[in-house]
């Protein structure tokens, strides 16, 4: 089956539908290798992140449980403040836990999600980001497993959007600056 056509908002592909399945296989490939012999935590922000880590649970061959958190996205203009607005089903005290981000760029919310998961006592707690966008980074971000580096454009598809848009394309791809401009 053919990929969908590139919406007009869109100017390229970043990443086909073919390698982000690669590199999501390797990356499972990992985690299996890594958590061998144990039971892992597999958790995640809405909504961004639910299509790679659906796709990373089924390339990690180890038993494991999913989890899902949301917050609200840290905003300059308002101090600085992540507000959760959905939190964890389980509880995570002792367990082996990786936080699968979709993009991390600045570092700020991913960092603050790990401080609220760290307070919980996990035995170990790790980042498995799909994209890395270290160039606008912020914040010392500890990555332990990354698919790609992407640079610094405003990317949509395999989960992340524009105003809920675009999340169901099967690949990454950069928006056209004028499509930025009606945000």
């Amino acid at each position: 089956m053919a990929s969908p056509p590139l919406p007009e908002s869109c100017d390229a592909v970043l990443l086909s539908e073919e390698r982000i399945r690669e590199r999501v296989t390797e990356l499972g490939a990992a985690l299996t290798r890594d958590y061998e012999g144990q039971e892992l935590r597999l958790v995640t922000v809405l909504r961004g992140g639910l299509i790679f880590l659906a796709d990373l649970a089924r390339a990690t061959d180890v038993p494991l449980q999913l989890d899902f958190m949301a917050v609200s996205p840290y905003a300059p203009g308002r101090g600085g403040v992540v507000r959760v607005t959905k939190d964890l089903d389980d509880d995570i005290t002792d367990a082996a836990v990786v936080l699968v981000e979709d993009v991390i760029d600045t570092g700020l919310t991913v960092n603050y999600v790990l401080s609220l998961l760290r307070a919980r006592r996990p035995r170990s707690l790790e980042v498995c980001a799909l994209l890395d966008k270290d160039v606008r980074r912020i914040a010392d971000v500890p990555i332990a497993h990354r698919g790609f580096r992407i640079p610094d454009r405003f990317v949509v598809g395999y989960g992340l959007d524009l105003k809920g848009r675009y999340r169901n394309l099967p690949y990454v791809a950069t928006l056209r600056e004028d499509a930025l401009e009606v945000r």
